[in-house]
């Protein structure tokens, strides 16, 4: 089977996922909410790491372990079914687009935008990557490449498996619904 024609199949399932999800009207806006509070609890995680090494005062150490077990609880309540290193795949896809999302806003500050831009759209397909696998509308052993066009800072428009997970992601995960 062609590249092209397996990137079209992939697409279609994820799109027959999606309409199944729907039936139920799937609100995932609390859960979205609580991926962002997670994500700020890693980044919490990393500032009492380095407040703690930067002051030589441990007692910063044990604020990141109680930080830690609290994250550890509000991710197992989106992570519920995970194997091997998935737990940890998750953690690390919020990391990074919290991260990406922060040194994003730092650029926008500063007047760059375009590679503000850059981030911010590195971010959200870090994050739609997260609720694809979290939703198993994508299968981890199924990937096995980017797509090149995802990797050109000049696209206007993302294509692909990563821009139509994208699109899936904006249509399921609605935070303005009540």
């Amino acid at each position: 089977m062609a590249e092209n024609e397996e990137t079209k199949k992939k697409i279609e399932e994820l799109l027959k996922k999606v309409a199944e999800s729907k039936k139920g009207k799937l609100d995932l806006s609390s859960d979205e909410d609580l991926s962002v509070a997670i994500m700020n609890l890693i980044s919490i995680e990393e500032h009492f790491f380095f407040t703690g090494a930067k002051t030589g005062r441990p007692d910063y150490y044990d604020l990141l372990n109680k930080t830690r077990e609290i994250r550890k609880e509000l991710l197992k309540k989106l992570v519920k079914d995970y194997e091997g290193e998935t737990w940890c795949i998750m953690k690390h896809l919020l990391a990074a687009t919290m991260r990406l999302v922060e040194v994003g806003t730092k650029y926008l500050s500063e007047g760059k935008k375009s590679e503000a831009e850059n981030l911010f759209s590195k971010a959200y397909d870090l994050y739609s990557l997260f609720w694809g696998i979290n939703l198993k509308l994508i299968n981890i052993e199924e990937i096995k490449k980017i797509d090149e066009n995802q990797l050109n800072i000049h696209d206007k428009k993302k294509t692909g498996f990563l821009g139509k997970l994208g699109e899936l992601v904006k249509k399921i995960i609605d935070c303005c619904i009540e």
